[in-house]
């Protein structure tokens, strides 16, 4: 955190402060305006303003203390689940490297490694900068990482590096364990989540299910004050999911689908020569290039326009906001009247939100799509090579080969690959502008270990296995994480049609007992209410089933379309008929 622990001590304080003035400044309001705060109709004013008070300012500093250990919690679980990945790509470059390249080497692919790589950063920190050897350096490490096994593991590394040991040897050694141990982290997290989702769906699903039924039963008994309820729903739900949203995106680490796309610069003309700084060359010339570079990249735009898409949400987020315009324009100039007769601001409201998150939805799933085509095809393409180099073949012979072959998305890849090593690039460069070009982590750190050992020794097979079990290690921890978190989906499911099921109850059976006894009842405030409450319900739950499926926002696009789509359907066309 940028922020020392005084200066942060002092946020907290200033923030909680400003919370009590809100307060004060609140409940001062009410009362020149003569108003009272009720809970529950039972719960006195006087009790009601000292649990808003506990809620609002020590609630205020708890969250601010406990901020820093959140985060500390999340970086202890993004390193325990890295630290395998990490240990495998260490033992690839200790065979012609000492130990504290490695450590530099991990330091610069912040990209391949996250919160490892910044850990090592702080080693490349105190022995470049301070002045401290190796080995205090790691000390100091061992003592301030939040995570144990990876200070255990610097604790063995370093006493290795006292005695003269076999780094190889040790790193071979300790990667299974460090395999188990990130895997005994994935089963907390899962739990971790488990908790989450029982949480939200007994405090924000069940409890307005609950709340509401008490609330129209109070109504159709002539007392009054559901309106207030209400509201008071409309900001609460959302108000909480915000804050188990970020709870979970600190504290757990997201589906990595993120594409890192970059261009190669060291090799621009396909070999060691490095591009001239921009006072040095000659500018005609460096502007032609730009302008060049500039066409290229808009003929690849059009020549995979969806690849571009799903690459960029920047045009999905447009598309969206257009489209949610569009429908607004539509109802409020009386287009979409006639189909939608009853609710208009609330059809224009769900409407507006499903026609923002569709765009966005289809780039996200899109990713989704390419990523797990590739992650799952890299393992065939590792595979293939190591046969074709059993049998004598050359890297970039093997890759010619395996480029006429069918194995789907990693395929185009592979086929600019071998036209570049046609035309002369250096094998290990096509590597390194393919590993760029597709962007993503775990293919990224399989190349760099193919181009690393490529350059070392010709005997690629252990190395080249050694990627694979990570690999395999990797998707296996990811099926175990989806294959979980289906059931929590499942279970926000369950709990919103449980939702749409009591309203409909609520508006026809319930209703109809009373009418029977010659009562006049009209429910139709209470049902719009009801309504509100499930659109914001609906597009809520969708985020947080797709936030325990995946620990990101995106994910839950789908799901609240789905759930604010029946949400429509119920209290248009069978509530409301």
């Amino acid at each position: 955190m940028p922020l020392s622990a005084r200066w942060y001590f002092r946020l907290a304080l200033a923030v909680t402060a400003v919370a009590a003035a809100t307060y004060l400044l609140f409940f001062a309001w009410l009362s020149l305006n003569n108003l009272e705060v009720t809970l529950f109709s039972v719960i006195p004013d006087i009790i009601a303003k000292v649990i808003l008070f506990a809620a609002a300012v020590p609630g205020t500093f708890l969250l601010l203390y406990a901020y820093p250990s959140l985060v500390a919690q999340g970086r202890k679980t993004e390193i325990d689940l890295d630290l395998p990945y990490v240990i495998t790509y260490m033992q690839a470059l200790a065979s012609t490297m000492t130990l504290y390249e490695v450590i530099r080497k991990v330091y610069e692919e912040v990209d391949l490694f996250g919160e490892v790589s910044k850990e090592f950063g702080i080693i490349v920190r105190d022995v470049e900068l301070f002045g401290k050897d190796l080995l205090s350096a790691m000390r100091d490490l061992q003592i301030y990482t939040p995570s144990r096994n990876f200070s255990e593991f610097l604790n063995d590394l370093a006493t290795l590096a006292d005695t003269g040991g076999d780094v190889m040897s040790f790193l071979a050694a300790r990667s299974d364990s460090f395999r188990e141990a990130a895997e005994r982290e994935m089963e907390m997290t899962l739990k971790t989540i488990e908790i989450m989702a029982e949480v939200y769906v007994t405090a924000f699903v069940a409890g307005p299910i609950a709340l509401i039924t008490m609330l129209v039963a109070q109504n159709v008994s002539g007392q009054q004050g559901a309106s207030g309820w209400m509201l008071l729903l409309s900001a609460g739900i959302p108000a909480g999911a915000l804050v188990m949203i970020g709870l979970l995106h600190i504290i757990l680490p997201p589906e990595n689908l993120k594409i890192t796309g970059s261009e190669s610069v060291e090799s621009e003309f396909g070999g060691d020569v490095r591009v001239m700084a921009e006072r040095q060359a000659d500018r005609k010339f460096m502007k032609d290039l730009r302008s060049r570079k500039q066409v290229i990249k808009i003929r690849m735009i059009l020549r995979h326009p969806f690849r571009h898409y799903i690459s960029d949400y920047t045009w999905s987020l447009i598309l969206g906001t257009v489209s949610a315009g569009f429908v607004v324009f539509s109802c409020h100039n009386g287009f979409l009247a006639p189909f939608f007769l009853t609710y208009p601001f609330e059809v224009m409201t769900s409407l507006a939100v499903i026609a923002f998150m569709l765009p966005v939805m289809v780039a996200y799933e899109g990713r989704r799509w390419y990523v797990r085509s590739i992650e799952a095809q890299l393992p065939v393409f590792l595979r293939e090579l190591i046969d074709m180099r059993d049998v004598g073949m050359t890297l970039h012979g093997a890759i010619h080969r395996i480029s006429r072959s069918k194995i789907g998305v990693l395929n185009s890849e592979l086929k600019g690959v071998s036209d570049e090593i046609r035309r002369g690039v250096p094998t290990h460069h096509a590597l390194v502008r393919m590993e760029k070009r597709i962007g993503l982590v775990q293919v990224k750190r399989a190349i760099s270990m193919l181009v690393k050992s490529s350059q070392i020794t010709d005997d690629l097979r252990g190395v080249l296995m050694i990627a694979i079990r990570d690999f395999e290690h990797y998707i296996r921890m990811k099926k175990e994480r989806s294959n979980t978190s289906f059931a929590y989906v499942a279970i926000v499911y369950l709990s919103f049609g449980v939702f749409l099921y009591t309203a409909y109850q609520l508006s026809g059976a319930f209703v109809s007992s009373f009418l029977d006894l010659g009562a006049g009842i009209d429910l139709s405030a209470d049902l719009t209410g009801i309504f509100h409450i499930g659109i914001i319900l609906g597009a809520v739950s969708g985020i947080m089933a797709g936030q325990f499926s995946s620990n990101t926002v995106l994910a839950g696009f789908k799901h609240s379309i789905i759930l604010l789509s029946a949400t429509l359907f119920m209290f248009l066309y069978v509530i409301g008929c």
